[in-house]
């Protein structure tokens, strides 16, 4: 199989609304279960534990046209919450057996309840993610809604998990998670060879393959991408950074790329990259859990950063880890976390000399030609920059 081989099949997995890849999965086996979780971060190995198949909803893209969904939300709201309740109003969610809402912000926590009472045949659950650091404080909260998650699953399964089942699940996402750090590393190392726009489906396909296949696909993905060899040009390496939610449309990612940037970094599907090191299986693998979400995780806006001397490190970390030459802030429209971050952000960068530039989108953002101005304009002002 070609790398372009593996593209078109994580591409069509992209972009299928329906869902066939999750229908398939559930009619393999009698009595499978599936359940969708808005991103950023769940931890999916109690999902997985359960036997069943966590499922990533990151709305409608620029695929679907919003008519119902729109009628839920102000105009001035995001666009993910819209399109995943055309999603759901329009059947495309039925193969899902419960939803889970991460604590992202204020819109995802009103979309939780406004799904109880839309699926009231749904296992719907608003799961609170911890904002206090502290183990005996935001761990045991943490822990606590882990283990109500868990029991609420079992009862759904007719199964109980037992810590046995979750260690396993953990071993499952231990290794699909240095699979993600493989990718990113190699793409870090060799832009020209796997390009961000090929790079973003790899990771899409996760959020509906199980994680075993998820993990053999990007492993084939990086041995045929280094066996094609592509031409290597002068572009500048850009972390682009602020999408941890609504996703930006391929065709952004793509015009990014073609205006002369590498994207050496990112915040694409953060749900697989949280997690930045191995949770370990000793022990008990609730607390476990809790001690990497709280201690080793990735930082991001909508996550409260409680100590004001560790803003920003974890962004000028990815630009000198990645060996990026700046930094680009590509947030959606009316996104109250990244987009209240992003002046002290930037604050940070220019106090280190790393050159930015920041824009706006939409899931649904048709019109590319001003964003690939920006973004080249930016990619000739650093190779003007670097060579003075």
């Amino acid at each position: 199989m070609s790398v372009q081989d593996v593209v078109k099949r994580c591409e069509a997995l992209f972009e299928d609304l329906e869902f066939n890849a999750v229908k398939q999965w559930k009619a393999a086996a009698p009595g499978r279960k599936a359940i969708g979780y808005m991103p950023i971060y769940v931890p999916r190995e109690i999902v997985h534990a359960a036997g069943m198949l966590p499922v990533g909803i990151f709305g409608g893209g620029d695929q679907m046209e919003v008519i119902q969904g729109d009628a839920y939300y102000q105009s001035y709201i995001c666009r993910i919450p819209r399109s995943t309740v055309e999603l759901g109003l329009t059947g495309k969610l039925d193969c899902l057996d419960g939803m889970l809402f991460p604590s992202i912000c204020d819109v995802i926590r009103n979309l939780s309840g406004m799904w109880q009472i839309m699926f009231k045949d749904k296992y719907v659950k608003y799961f609170d993610l911890p904002q206090n650091y502290d183990d005996a404080t935001g761990g045991s909260f943490y822990i606590h809604e882990m283990r109500t998650l868990r029991d609420d699953l079992a009862t759904l399964g007719g199964t109980a998990i037992t810590d046995e089942k979750l260690k396993a699940s953990i071993a499952v996402y231990n290794e699909n998670r240095k699979a993600v750090r493989e990718l990113y590393a190699y793409r870090a190392q060799k832009p020209w060879q796997a390009p961000t726009s090929e790079v973003y489906l790899v990771l899409r396909a996760g959020c509906v393959l199980p994680p075993q296949d998820h993990t053999k696909l990007i492993r084939e993905y990086l041995v045929e991408a280094d066996r094609e060899k592509r031409p290597q040009r002068d572009n500048a390496r850009v972390v682009l950074t602020g999408s941890f939610c609504e996703q930006p449309p391929l065709g952004l990612i793509k015009s990014i790329e073609m205006a002369g940037c590498y994207v050496v970094d990112d915040d694409f599907q953060l749900i697989q990259s949280w997690l930045l090191d191995d949770v370990p299986l000793e022990g008990d693998p609730l607390e476990e859990l809790s001690k990497a979400f709280l201690h080793r995780s990735a930082a991001t806006s909508s996550k409260y950063d409680e100590k004001k001397e560790d803003k920003g490190k974890f962004l000028l970390h990815q630009v000198k880890v990645r060996g990026a030459e700046g930094v680009i802030f590509a947030a959606p429209s009316f996104c109250d976390p990244a987009l209240l971050e992003r002046p002290m952000l930037q604050e940070i960068l220019a106090r280190h000399k790393i050159p930015y530039t920041a824009f706006k989108y939409a899931e649904n953002t048709g019109q590319m030609a001003p964003i690939r101005e920006q973004a080249g304009t930016f990619a000739d002002s650093i190779k003007l920059w670097s060579a003075a």
